[in-house]
C-alpha cells in the first residue's frame, strides 16, 4: 500500500507539469478496495491463525519448560524453544510481507487497468483530493475479489 501512495503523491506532486495533457481524472477510495479484496480478508485470517498457533505453541513450550525439574535440562528447553518461535515468526513475517506485497501489486494493476479502460489519465486517492475527478471506487470493486 505504500508503493501506491507514493506513487499517488508523485502523481500529485507533478500534476502541474502534465497538467495540460491530462484530460480525465479518476479518484479511488484505496482504504475501501483494500478491505474489500478477498486476497486481504484471506491474508488476514491467515495472519489470525498464525497468531492462534503461535501462542498455542508459547502456551505449550511454557508448560514443558515448567514440567523440568533439572535446572540445567529447563535452560536447555528454553533456549531449543527460543529459537524455533525466532525461527516461526521470522517464517511467518517473510511469507506475509511476500503476499501483502503481491496483493498491493494486484490491486494497484486493478485499479489502473480499470482507470485506462475507463478512460481515465490520472487516478488520485479519494482522501488527498478535495474536489473534482470521477469517483471510480465502485467499478473497482466490482472486478476486485
Amino acid at each position: 500500500m505504500k508503493r501506491l501512495l507514493y506513487l499517488l503523491i508523485f502523481a500529485i506532486i507533478t500534476s502541474s507539469t502534465v497538467q495540460a495533457d491530462v484530460k480525465k481524472v479518476a479518484v479511488v477510495d484505496v482504504q475501501k478496495v483494500v478491505n474489500s479484496s478477498a486476497q486481504v480478508k484471506a491474508l488476514k485470517k491467515e495472519q489470525q491463525a498464525k497468531q492462534k498457533e503461535t501462542a498455542q505453541f508459547i502456551k505449550k513450550a511454557g508448560e514443558d519448560i515448567r514440567k523440568q525439574t533439572d535446572e540445567a535440562k529447563k535452560k536447555s528447553l528454553a533456549k531449543k524453544y527460543d529459537a524455533e518461535l525466532k525461527a516461526k515468526r521470522d517464517a511467518n513475517a517473510k511469507a506475509y510481507k511476500t503476499k501483502l506485497e503481491a496483493a498491493d501489486k494486484s490491486i494497484s494493476n486493478t485499479i489502473i487497468q480499470q482507470a485506462k479502460a475507463q478512460g481515465y489519465d490520472l487516478v488520485l486517492t479519494k482522501g488527498v483530493v478535495l474536489y473534482g475527478g470521477d469517483d471510480i471506487t465502485e467499478s473497482i470493486l466490482k472486478v476486485v475479489k
